[in-house]
C-alpha cells in the first residue's frame, strides 16, 4: 500500500505543475505580446493550421466518396473564393460546409 504522505506529496506536485502550466501564459503575456517570433506565429499559424486541416479532410473524404472528389473540390473552391472576397472565415466555413453536405448527400456532382 502507498503511504498517505507520499500520495499527498505526489498529488500536490501534480497540482502545482498543472497550475503553473496554466498560469504561465497569463504571467508571460506582456513578454509574449511584444516578442517578434510570437507575432509572426500569430500571423502565419492560423492559416497554416486551417490549410492542413482542410487538405487532410478533403483527401480523406474524397477517397471514401464513390462518385469522385467533385463534392469536395466544389466546396473547397467555394471556400477559397468566399475567403478571398469577404475575408470572413466564419462565413466561408459555414457556406463551404453547407454546400459540401448538400453536394455529398444529394449527389449533385
Amino acid at each position: 500500500m502507498i503511504e498517505s504522505g507520499y500520495a499527498i506529496g505526489v498529488i500536490a506536485a501534480m497540482g502545482l505543475v498543472t497550475f503553473s502550466l496554466r498560469a504561465l501564459p497569463f504571467v508571460a503575456a506582456q513578454w509574449l505580446q511584444k516578442h517578434p517570433f510570437v507575432q509572426r506565429l500569430g500571423q502565419f499559424l492560423p492559416l497554416a493550421i486551417m490549410t492542413l486541416l482542410m487538405v487532410h479532410s478533403v483527401v480523406g473524404s474524397a477517397t471514401e466518396n464513390p462518385s469522385g472528389p467533385w463534392a469536395e473540390l466544389g466546396a473547397v473552391a467555394l471556400v477559397v473564393v468566399l475567403q478571398w472576397r469577404s475575408k470572413n472565415a466564419l462565413l466561408s466555413i459555414l457556406l463551404g460546409t453547407g454546400v459540401y453536405v448538400l453536394l455529398r448527400n444529394f449527389n449533385v456532382l
